[in-house]
C-alpha cells in the first residue's frame, strides 16, 4: 500500500527523506520504501510520524481526509 499522505506531508513541510529517516532512526532507503509501499510500516513509525506532523494515524493511513 502506498501512503501518499506521508509523502505529501514531507514535501509540504519541506523535509527530505533523509531528515525523516534520521528522525525515525532508519536509513533513507527504508524511508523511501515506506513511501513507495515496498515494505510495511511498523505501527511505532506511524505513531512517531503522526506526532511529528501533528496529525492522526488515520490521516496517514488515508482513512480520513481530516488531519485532526
Amino acid at each position: 500500500m502506498i501512503f501518499h499522505n506521508i509523502r505529501n506531508l514531507r514535501e509540504d513541510n519541506d523535509k527530505t527523506q533523509q531528515e525523516l529517516a534520521d528522525y525515525l532512526n532508519i536509513t533513507q532507503t527504508n524511508y523511501s520504501k515506506y513511501e513507495l509501499g515496498k515494505i510495511n510500516i511498523p505501527i511505532e513509525v506511524f505513531i512517531k510520524l503522526a506526532d511529528y506532523y501533528d496529525v492522526t494515524v488515520d490521516y496517514l493511513l488515508g482513512r480520513t481526509s481530516s488531519k485532526h
